[in-house]
């Protein structure tokens, strides 16, 4: 009886595993950890099908890992709890921690940018108290709407130029986009540097921030 019970208790356990065992899955859920999308903004930005986009969105769902809402013909997906961010936080620690190509491929594509060790939210949180640094949210403006890093101003790579016209000479500019092997902050810090303004990434994104409970704030103020 206790076998019966204990294969049936992982059973339920490896429904989730399998949803998540997906990469296009994977990387709806990191575009969800930004704000709540529809089907066709997530299909536009996976570069995923409609049909395709949906039925993974449909698997997701079954297990839940995502919630949906409909409006007029549209339906809108968003994470369904913290308890799903964590677990994607869990799941590339441990991909990184195992998989040696994990490294590589960040090495290759990511580090090859930027070399210089990123900042901790620790270091961060402190010298935003001290107002000692700019910190930029690269995002677009849609997910930085939807919840960002107390204290930062949005300016996605195509605004940069202006920002960087406008910035105040001598104060060291923090830059953070989805995660920490999102590309738009490795871009940024690359143009500001080539500019010669002192900068540096965040070795995290907005949903490792919101994880560790750090000040966050959307359109509507503080949450």
């Amino acid at each position: 009886m206790m076998a019966d019970f204990k294969h049936l208790l992982y059973s339920q356990f490896a429904k989730i595993a399998k949803a998540l065992a997906q990469a296009h899955r994977l990387e709806l859920l990191d575009y969800l950890a930004q704000r709540e999308h529809s089907v066709e903004s997530l299909a536009k930005v996976s570069g995923l099908s409609y049909a395709n986009c949906s039925q993974h969105l449909q698997q997701l769902k079954a297990v839940g890992l995502v919630t949906s809402r409909k409006r007029g013909q549209h339906v809108f997906y968003r994470i369904a709890h913290d308890l799903v961010l964590e677990s994607l936080e869990s799941l590339s620690k441990l991909a990184r921690h195992n998989l040696a190509e994990v490294d590589r491929l960040i090495d290759q594509h990511l580090n090859a940018r930027d070399s210089l060790e990123p900042l901790s939210s620790e270091e961060l949180a402190t010298r935003l108290k001290e107002d000692s640094v700019t910190l930029i949210d690269v995002r677009p403006a849609d997910e930085y709407g939807a919840g960002h890093i107390a204290g930062a101003i949005n300016v996605t790579l195509e605004q940069l130029a202006d920002f960087i016209a406008q910035h105040q000479a001598g104060k060291e500019v923090i830059a953070y986009c989805r995660g920490p092997y999102c590309v738009l902050s490795y871009e940024a810090v690359q143009r500001l540097r080539a500019q010669g303004i002192a900068s540096h990434r965040l070795a995290d994104g907005y949903p490792e921030w919101y994880l560790a409970g750090l000040p966050v704030e959307t359109d509507q103020g503080e949450r």
